[in-house]
């Protein structure tokens, strides 16, 4: 542990040594994404331990306390820093060194472990996999630690650090992490940074996520595949069956239809959609760029309310008879869908599953066999925008960036933030600095070093507001 006494550095210390050291800073990312920390790929799984084992040696190196802690697959990497002490608040930073897999290999620009930086349409950019998810956006408030370290002797807050390695297959061992280590970890807020801002100028908070209900239904009919023109008209055909209980899923205004769905669904506050309208957003154009024309969705609402404020209900897949090249007259014995309910905060994930059962029970012919499974639920989530951390966010992103932060919302899912506040009763901040265009999970993932180095220096001065 580093034994430098604690000084309330003034933050224009910290930010210019931030500057006065950019270089290193970037150096050490491109050794962390060099790692190719697949978690997916067991392949990778030496490269995942030796990922952790890097972020340890990176957290050891400025004073925190740090253990590599295992699991039943990949390890966790726990650091802690005890802070000024007295009244300094306990934060809870958590991340992840695992990284989607590369492939297809042949579509990028650069090897993608080999990072390169080049220009682009915001000045030089880092290309490679996990710049932006979750590597880069990891170093912001690593080094951001690291400057107060420098600086001061150390951050001026009790902190603790929980990187997993999982986060990419869905972080199937994280839970028993959370509970096992439920102590330690319970914190004033969590911040996480795996997120998005507006635009390049325009930082942001996440403060409304979607949870998820996903289901798989399989219905039989016939014991065997038909001839459809010998039984067609007696003989119960399950395609026409499962997409006729499909179809109603949505009436013609494009709400869903399940019973009890909009329970507990609130409306934005004008404060919230005077702020969204101010965006500019122009959704002809967002859905020009993937070839689509007119808005889906409820009637008569914002494409932004649509996405972050309401749920939804999507089929994600659907199959069944046949589907091979030419004609073959059969009326199949089976069907199936993947269907999956995007859910917003008030919304109870398994209401929502019993009521969906309950809709294809009270529509299925008496000779339709169904099945339906959950391979996950989570309710959504929403952080109130005058809660006080969002507020210290707020003015420490203005301070940085010289405009206002705005509060905006993700129509995906972080499961982490609600497992922090069933387990750890923690709030989150999301405070993340990717772009629209970052191309995450694709080839050529970017991060511009523009977004790195602001993202850094937002970091570095919420650390000296807490400390206020």
């Amino acid at each position: 542990m580093n034994d430098a006494p604690h000084t309330h550095a003034p933050v224009q210390a910290v930010l210019d040594h931030l500057c006065a050291t950019r270089a290193d800073a970037h150096g050490r990312l491109m050794d962390f994404l060099r790692i190719p920390s697949v978690s997916a790929q067991p392949a990778h799984a030496a490269d995942c331990r030796r990922a952790a084992d890097w972020a340890r040696d990176e957290f050891a190196a400025i004073g925190f306390s740090v253990r590599i802690v295992e699991t039943a697959g990949h390890p966790v990497v726990l650091a802690q820093y005890p802070g000024p002490g007295g009244e300094a608040p306990h934060v809870l930073y958590y991340g992840h060194y695992d990284v989607q897999p590369a492939e297809p290999f042949d579509l990028w620009t650069s090897p993608p472990f080999d990072p390169v930086i080049v220009q682009g349409r915001h000045g030089p950019r880092v290309v490679a996999r996990g710049a932006v998810d979750d590597k880069g956006q990891v170093m912001m408030w690593l080094d951001a630690f690291r400057a107060w370290h420098d600086v001061a002797g150390g951050p001026p807050a009790r902190i603790t650090v929980v990187l997993e390695g999982e986060e990419e297959v869905g972080s199937p061992n994280l839970e028993p992490f959370l509970r096992a280590h439920a102590d330690a970890l319970r914190a004033d807020v969590a911040v996480i940074s795996d997120t998005g801002m507006w635009d390049i100028d325009t930082p942001a908070i996440t403060t409304r996520l979607r949870g998820l209900v996903y289901t798989e239904i399989r219905v039989r009919g016939p014991v065997r595949d038909l001839h459809s023109g010998l039984f067609g008209g007696s003989a119960l055909n399950p395609i026409n069956a499962l997409t006729r209980i499909l179809g109603d899923l949505h009436d013609a205004e494009g709400r869903v239809t399940l019973p009890g769905f909009y329970d507990g669904v609130a409306e934005i506050s004008p404060a919230q959609a005077a702020e969204w309208a101010r965006l500019g957003f122009d959704e002809t154009e967002f859905l020009g760029e993937i070839g689509l024309r007119e808005p889906a969705g409820e009637h008569g609402r914002g494409g932004l309310d649509r996405m972050w404020a309401r749920p939804t209900a999507d089929i994600n897949g659907i199959w069944g008879g046949y589907q091979g090249a030419g004609a073959k007259t059969v009326i199949a014995s089976q069907a199936g869908a993947k269907v999956s309910f995007r859910l917003v905060a008030g919304q109870d994930p398994a209401r929502i599953l019993e009521s969906f059962r309950a809709f294809v029970a009270a529509r299925a012919p008496a000779d339709l066999a169904v099945e339906i499974d959950s391979f996950g639920m989570a309710p959504g989530f929403e952080v109130a925008a005058g809660n006080p951390f969002v507020s210290l966010a707020r003015q420490v992103l203005a301070e940085e960036y010289g405009r206002d932060a705005v509060l905006i919302g993700s129509g995906g899912s972080i499961p982490v933030v609600e497992s922090l506040r069933r387990i750890l009763g923690l709030d989150t901040l999301l405070m993340g600095f990717g772009l629209a265009d970052d191309q995450v999970h694709s080839p050529n993932e970017k991060f511009d070093l523009r977004c790195l180095d602001h993202g850094t220096n937002a970091h570095a001065r919420f650390l000296g507001a807490l400390a206020r």
